[in-house]
């Protein structure tokens, strides 16, 4: 495997943070748009299609493109695809910021999440293959931060930006941050960032990326259109239909590897019970995780009546927390193993609980206070899982497989933040009273983090004295 400096064993310090420039900006592009929705409804007399699929074209782009984007960096150069991703990634954010339409920004908004899904498999599999030992354990830990800030604190920037209205951009300004990020991290990337791919190079498998794209559009479109729609028949053809083509993919990977060439996903993959488990724990995770930011907001937004920055502050209560658990997590990990994410989930269980029981008592009025003891521990419990859980499914993934292993991931992620917040809203919506839907999704939320407990069993208690870090 090729590393920075490999002659001298040196990696540049700069190349963590590069990476993790580059992690920042896809992830926070997910949650910063929430907040901006009703200025584009204005500025841009954007629809409530419209408005819906500037959120909702981003993350199907990207969860189509992910486990492909991921083997291309195998292939093509894990540091190559990155910087080509980040070269796409800040000119759509630009076309995003200067948007003269509904049309355009949508369009972009699909741009954007191609790109994004290009720049983020190589972040995680370059960690994995460039560090090692403690290395890896520490830069695993900033990655975990990293992440959680963009997804916790993209309300609060995305509140900021809108309320300061910065040089009268406005919520073109959500967009266009992204500019600065990515221009200076394309200036380090070539420099800093070491090049790795697969030991043997092979031919992208093509039909096979085809057919799972399929398949990931039909889980995800009906999950994203359903409840607006009042869950029309296409919708339920469309679910029934996904596994059928998930089968067909499955064959298709094993004709591939029986033929003797590389298949997109290697199905030994999901031998290892590492790997299987902890997607299976990460799909539950990130549907309370999502689920939970998404209701948390309408509740204070349109059930309290704050604002977005008031909002986003709110939120800052959650990032103090994930930011406090998730640092130390990766090294609890390693001495403690699965026991580290069971503790997460039970402690995201009983914040949600302790939220339930508050909303329950306070509906939308009382103190925002009331709330806090139940906020740190979800922030907790996230920080806890999410590092942890990284890191437990890609233990046993070589160097070749490692694009593939982080584009599955990431893939099971957006079907997770997708699921459970189709889910929930099905709850939700169905209360004529917003404390009302915020506390039934709560409950509901409670009972998904507890499965979080329950299924972290499944995990493997990690070898003595062996860090869980990407074999190179």
């Amino acid at each position: 495997m090729t590393h920075a400096d490999s002659s001298s064993g040196r990696i540049h310090p700069a190349a963590l943070p590069v990476l993790l420039a580059g992690a920042f900006m896809v992830v926070l592009d997910f949650f910063i748009v929430n907040v901006a929705l009703p200025s584009i409804a204005t500025d841009l007399g954007a629809g409530d299609s419209a408005l819906e699929w500037v959120v909702a074209g981003y993350g199907l782009a990207f969860a189509v493109m992910l486990i492909t984007a991921g083997r291309l960096g195998d292939e093509l150069g894990r540091r190559r695809v990155f910087a080509a991703g980040l070269v796409l990634f800040t000119v759509t954010s630009a076309a995003c910021g200067l948007a003269p339409d509904p049309t355009t920004l949508v369009a972009a908004r699909f741009a954007q999440g191609v790109a994004g899904a290009i720049v983020m498999p190589q972040v995680l599999s370059t960690i994995g293959v460039t560090y090692q030992g403690d290395a890896y354990v520490r830069a695993l830990s900033a990655y975990g931060v990293a992440l959680g800030l963009a997804a916790v604190g993209g309300q609060v920037i995305g509140g900021a930006l809108v309320e300061s209205d910065v040089l009268g951009l406005g919520w073109r300004g959500c967009f266009l941050i992204n500019v600065l990020i990515g221009l200076a991290a394309l200036a380090l990337a070539p420099r800093v960032v070491p090049e790795s791919r697969a030991p043997r190079r092979t031919r992208l498998d093509l039909p096979g990326a085809a057919i799972l794209g399929a398949a990931v559009v039909l889980v995800l479109l009906p999950l994203i259109e359903g409840r607006q729609q009042g869950w029309p028949a296409w919708t339920w053809a469309s679910l029934a239909a996904a596994p059928v083509v998930l089968a067909a993919f499955v064959a298709h990977q094993r004709r591939a590897t029986a033929a003797g060439r590389a298949p997109l996903v290697d199905l030994a993959l999901f031998r290892e019970r590492s790997f299987t488990a902890g997607l299976l724990t990460q799909l539950l995770l990130a549907g309370a995780q999502a689920s939970f930011f998404v209701y948390l907001a309408l509740y204070l937004q349109q059930g309290r009546g704050l604002g977005a920055l008031e909002a986003g502050l709110v939120f800052s209560i959650l990032a103090a927390a994930y930011v406090g658990a998730s640092g130390p997590a990766p090294a609890l990990t390693e001495r403690y193993g699965r026991t580290v994410v069971a503790a997460g989930g039970l402690s995201l269980a009983s914040g949600i609980g302790a939220l339930a029981v508050e909303v329950s008592s306070i509906g939308t009025g009382g103190s925002i206070l009331a709330l806090v003891p139940g906020l740190v521990l979800v922030g907790a419990g996230i920080g806890l899982c999410f590092t942890p859980l990284t890191s437990i499914v890609l233990s046993r993934v070589d160097a070749a497989r490692a694009g593939a292993a982080s584009g599955v991931l990431s893939t099971t992620q957006q079907v997770g933040f997708a699921l459970g917040v189709a889910v929930t809203g099905v709850l939700f919506f169905a209360q004529a009273d917003v404390a009302d839907a915020f506390e039934v999704s709560l409950v509901q939320l409670a009972a998904v983090a507890t499965g979080i407990v329950v299924v972290s069993r499944l995990l493997p208690a990690p070898p003595a004295g062996a860090p869980a870090a990407v074999e190179a």
